[in-house]
């Protein structure tokens, strides 16, 4: 696998779509024409030592262009031009991932073999200079690496808050860092898929983000008592019923005063999750339903497609990539699939209008996977 940047002049891209509007609330597109107009171009590119360490994440700094990649039992800084600057070694490691805890806290009685240390989530946290890459290995331990050369700075694993997700592919979990000023500390909003262990791993949950890397308060939830925690966990009698039920964790951000998961999952300011919905959305182009969701872009819309979209230029605009169905998520890539546009602030609008019908009893928040758990709801 690589990944190449053009040198010289720049990719031009012909677009092309129409819009439809058929029940659900829908983007603009589905996309279908994307045709690059390239005149023998050079690129860059890089290449792991090991092709079968594949690039499963990537984040570019804005500042200088530097290009961090997660991969398969390594952390990557590129520079602009794809040059390698340094690496970071985090895996293959002996481990089970039946071990929970796992064996570096405590002796484990399952057999362990040489694991690859797959890379499922990789932030960039500005403020602190450092970078949050999460991995497969001992129930998704973390680490935080220095930008500048990725030295470790801190690897916290001794405490149940510091596993965010036992699922050992990428893919599965997504997370958002949120600023709340210079006068407290950032939080990171942690979505992840459960693998069948609702009782080790919340589906979402806010946590803090310490200034200090080895601080033992890291990645603690922002509140905990004996009753309520800022998380939602699948309850154990959703698997009861739907054996492989999970939710996959696309893409997430955070706009105003919310964070937005993008999800896939059978069909069926706020930290306690007190203004949580789920609003579904895809596109059907032909009678074809593309509602599997496959990647997503959060940008603002600019001047050309403001127009089009009826928003203001600098409105927040989601792209989006569905694959054709609506089912279960796809175990190979699909030949299928179309490319969406929504307006963030007309996805606002239907969130605001299915929680006010609840308000005047005329609708429900209750959700499928939380059975008969209530969630209160609230507009702060």
């Amino acid at each position: 696998m690589q990944i190449a940047t053009p040198r010289g002049e720049s990719i031009k891209c012909i677009v092309a779509g129409e819009e439809r509007q058929e029940g659900v609330e829908r983007g603009r597109g589905p996309y279908n024409a994307l045709l690059p107009l390239l005149q023998e171009e050079e690129y860059a590119s890089f290449h792991a030592e090991n092709p079968e360490w594949t690039f499963n994440h990537l984040a570019v700094d804005y500042r200088n262009g530097n290009v961090y990649l997660g991969a398969v039992n390594r952390i990557y800084k590129l520079s602009p031009g794809l040059e390698v600057q340094v690496s970071h070694e985090t895996g293959p490691d002996e481990d089970n991932r039946k071990c929970y805890p796992p064996r570096i806290v405590q002796p484990c009685s399952e057999p362990l073999t040489l694991t690859n240390n797959v890379n499922k989530m990789l932030l960039m946290d500005y403020r602190e200079n450092r970078l949050l890459a999460c991995g497969s290995l001992y129930q998704g331990i973390c680490k935080l690496l220095r930008l500048d050369d990725l030295f470790k700075l801190g690897e916290p694993f001794h405490k149940k808050e510091h596993y965010l997700s036992g699922v050992n592919e990428s893919g599965s979990v997504f997370g958002v860092i949120v600023s709340y000023g210079n006068a407290s500390p950032d939080m990171l909003f942690v979505a992840t898929a459960v693998d069948g262990k609702p009782e080790y791993f919340p589906t979402i949950s806010s946590r803090k983000l310490a200034r200090n890397s080895e601080e033992d308060g890291m990645f603690a939830y922002v509140f905990h008592d004996e009753f309520v925690a800022s998380m939602i966990k699948i309850p154990s009698d959703t698997f009861t019923v739907i054996p492989d039920f999970d939710i996959y964790y696309i893409y997430g951000f955070a706009s105003g005063n919310f964070v937005y998961f993008l999800t896939l999952q059978p069909e069926m300011g706020d930290t306690a999750f007190n203004s949580y919905v789920e609003v579904p959305i895809g596109c059907i182009s032909g009678n074809v339903e593309y509602r599997l969701l496959e990647a997503a872009y959060l940008s603002k819309a600019g001047a050309i497609l403001a127009r089009s979209l009826d928003v203001a230029p600098d409105d927040d605009v989601l792209f989006a990539v569905f694959s054709k169905g609506q089912k279960r998520r796809p175990r190979q890539a699909s030949q299928d699939s179309a490319l969406c546009v929504f307006s963030l602030r007309k996805i606002n609008e239907k969130i605001k209008e299915r929680l006010q019908s609840c308000y005047k009893g005329e609708g429900t928040l209750d959700l499928a996977w939380l059975k008969v758990k209530d969630i209160p709801s609230g507009l702060q």
